[in-house]
């Protein structure tokens, strides 16, 4: 990357972090102006526009930069092998430490944008999710197969509807708060249950 591409992303990330932030107030989206995106990321509204085309798809863009940050930890921490028990839980912290950074607007506009759907009646957040998410998630499963720690039963398939349904549930506005106290016992319950019966 040349030194005026550095200083292009920099400068979208710094209109990409103040508009996070102006999201993650109770005003949320509808309140939202280039002006204010403007004057918070220091960035001028026209340059705004060059780089993101509408508010719209700046506030999409947002909600991108806020899912890859967290799908980039997630890779990290698979990167660093530990077992498998560790990195599910570590992986369960990871997403719950990026939801305790948002307010609840944001993540109801968050959860409403990723399963909005398109005309063949899928999300294509959801399914760009899914295709970044899968192959670890893989990784993940053939290493708990490994260590034992995940019945040979299970096929992979039924093991990702499996857990993109606990992930759908968690995310629930309704449960989501109640989850959070007991994050080390329901993941412990997930790791039992997918366990090698003894």
């Amino acid at each position: 990357m040349n030194g005026f591409e550095k200083r292009t992303q920099e400068k979208k990330n710094q209109v990409l972090e103040a508009t996070f932030h102006l999201m993650n107030t109770d005003a949320g989206i509808e309140n939202l102006t280039m002006d204010e995106i403007a004057k918070h990321s220091n960035v001028g509204k026209t340059t705004i526009f060059k780089y993101f085309g509408s508010k719209e798809n700046l506030i999409h863009e947002v909600f991108k930069y806020f899912l890859n940050r967290l799908g980039d930890t997630a890779r990290e921490i698979m990167a660093e092998n530990r077992p498998f028990e560790e990195t599910l839980i570590a992986m369960s912290q990871n997403k719950i430490h990026y939801l305790e950074k948002i307010n609840k607007r944001f993540y109801l506009e968050l959860m409403d944008y990723f399963t909005k759907k398109d005309d063949e009646g899928s999300s294509l957040m959801m399914r760009q999710y899914a295709q970044s998410s899968l192959s670890l998630m893989m990784d993940l499963f053939h290493r708990g197969r490994k260590e034992g720690k995940v019945d040979l039963k299970y096929s992979d398939e039924f093991l990702l509807v499996y857990f993109q349904a606990l992930v759908e549930g968690i995310s629930s506005p309704h449960i989501y708060p109640k989850i959070l106290p007991y994050t080390s016992q329901w993941t412990e319950l997930l790791i039992k249950g997918i366990a090698p019966s003894k």
